[in-house]
Order: C-alpha cells, then sequence, then structure tokens
C-alpha cells in the first residue's frame, strides 16, 4: 500500500525517503567543527594566560603551542567540510540510482510488447 509520503506530486520529483538525510554524519561535521572552535578559544585562553603570567619571556613557548592548536583547529575544520563533501556524494549516488532505476522502467514495458529487439545476455550485466 502506498502512503501519502511516498507519493510524488509531480513524475520529476524525488521523494523525500529517496534522499534520506545523512543525520550521523550531519552531527559528526558540526562535532568537528565546534571542536575547531573550541580549540581556537582554548589558544586564545591560552596566550591571555601565558602573557599575563609570564609576560614577554612565554612568547616563544607560546608561539609553539599557538601553532600546533591552530594546525589541529584546522584540520578538524576540513574533517567537518569533508564530511558534508561525503553527504553530498552519497545524495548524488542516491539520485543516480533513482535515475538508473527510472531508466530501466521506462524501457522494461518497450521490451516486453516487442517493439524493440531484446538486448544480448553478454550486454546485460553492463
Amino acid at each position: 500500500m502506498v502512503t501519502e509520503s511516498e507519493k510524488r506530486l509531480h513524475e520529476e520529483e524525488v521523494r523525500d525517503q529517496d534522499l534520506e538525510p545523512y543525520v550521523t554524519l550531519r552531527y559528526i561535521a558540526r562535532l568537528f567543527k565546534i571542536l575547531a572552535i573550541l580549540m581556537v578559544l582554548m589558544l586564545i585562553g591560552e596566550v591571555v594566560t601565558g602573557l599575563a603570567t609570564s609576560g614577554t619571556a612565554a612568547l616563544m613557548t607560546l608561539l609553539g603551542e599557538a601553532t600546533q592548536l591552530l594546525v589541529i583547529a584546522g584540520l578538524m575544520w576540513a574533517g567537518g567540510d569533508i564530511t558534508i563533501l561525503l553527504i553530498d556524494a552519497g545524495h548524488d549516488l542516491r539520485v543516480a540510482r533513482i535515475l538508473l532505476g527510472r531508466i530501466n522502467a521506462a524501457l522494461r514495458p518497450e521490451q516486453e510488447t516487442g517493439n524493440t529487439p531484446p538486448v544480448e545476455p553478454s550486454l546485460r550485466r553492463l
């Protein structure tokens, strides 16, 4: 039985179930970006604390720590972006499967009525 949510208004539309959201991957992307922001905030706190307690004597140590934290924060942010890219790639793959299914469904009735010659068995695997 087909429910209302599974129907499409137009033939060209894609149902919501066909493009299922990748909820877990979206949370991971947000987590990476939030961690990157927290690391930058920690860096700012560390620099302020280091300058307040040791003054300019801690400058070289703080420079090394700042570089390390900025690189790790950048990698976390990039991880979030790559996760979003994986979500988009998953949507593209799903849409391609849907379109191939529609093409297959459109060609099947033509082959059953005999309007087009049947495909050779060796070509069906392609």
